[in-house]
């Protein structure tokens, strides 16, 4: 598929790898749309990309507001033939803290938003995609989601984001036969350590620490480099049911 063409629907649009998702399509002649919590943040943003972007103010991990969120988008755009999963939360926590065993409802939280709210997203974009009139090759649109290394090397204190990247790495194949019938591709891409917004906060020795643990190359990655593998999967027809890790050869230690 062409990114010039593409209407992109992408959550966690509003900043760091969502938002230079957005800014690929934008740049290449597509349409986006931005589905993020944070309304002044998405906003700005859907601004600073011109006329072809439109924002929405979304939470994720709630189905009806998904759903609304997509017939907008459908609409803003006259279709939708990609979807860019990025919306996620961190929180993270030891098990057996010095206060003791970790609220359940926190760990809640993060399976909500990072695994149940990416498969909102994926479901109700295909219900639209399915019904697109088909390329050449049959395909009608792809969906893309963002696990992350520590689906694989989890930290101490990362349960919850671990088992939520993990879910989101282990739907994806059954995904992606289910909805081979009617030519959407489903991949995902789990990236390493990255410079967004939340790494951003940290002080810059401490993002210096981190990016030297990397292999090669030895640094944070940019936003722009995932958006790169997003246009890269979305243009590739091959490339289906897969994960693609994208840390420059870092396997993450216990702590």
């Amino acid at each position: 598929m062409d990114l010039s063409t593409a209407r992109a629907v992408v959550s966690g649009g509003a900043s760091g790898l969502g938002y230079a998702t957005a800014k690929r399509v934008v740049d290449a002649g597509g349409y986006a749309v931005l589905l993020d919590v944070n309304s002044d943040q998405g906003e700005t943003s859907a601004a600073s990309l011109g006329t072809r972007v439109k924002f929405i103010q979304t939470d994720v991990s709630n189905e009806a507001t998904v759903r609304a969120a997509m017939k907008a988008a459908n609409e803003f755009m006259g279709g939708i033939t990609l979807a860019v999963n990025c919306a996620g939360i961190a929180t993270a926590g030891r098990t057996l803290g010095r206060e003791g065993p970790w609220p359940t409802e926190n760990f809640n939280r993060v399976i909500q938003v990072n695994l149940v709210g990416t498969y909102n997203v994926t479901k109700e974009a295909a219900a639209i995609m399915q019904r697109n009139e088909p390329d050449p090759s049959g395909e009608r649109g792809v969906v893309i989601s963002t696990a992350s290394i520590a689906a694989f090397e989890g930290q101490i204190g990362q349960a919850a984001y671990s088992a939520s990247k993990g879910g989101v790495v282990g739907m994806m194949l059954p995904l992606a036969r289910e909805f081979a019938q009617f030519g959407i591709r489903v991949n995902t891409i789990a990236p390493g350590i990255f410079r967004t917004p939340m790494m951003a906060g940290m002080p810059e020795e401490v993002q210096e620490s981190l990016g030297r643990q990397v292999p090669f190359p030895p640094r944070l990655g940019q936003p722009e480099e995932y958006a790169d593998t997003v246009a890269f999967i979305y243009g590739n027809t091959m490339v289906n049911g897969e994960t693609i890790r994208v840390d420059g050869a870092i396997r993450m230690q216990p702590k």
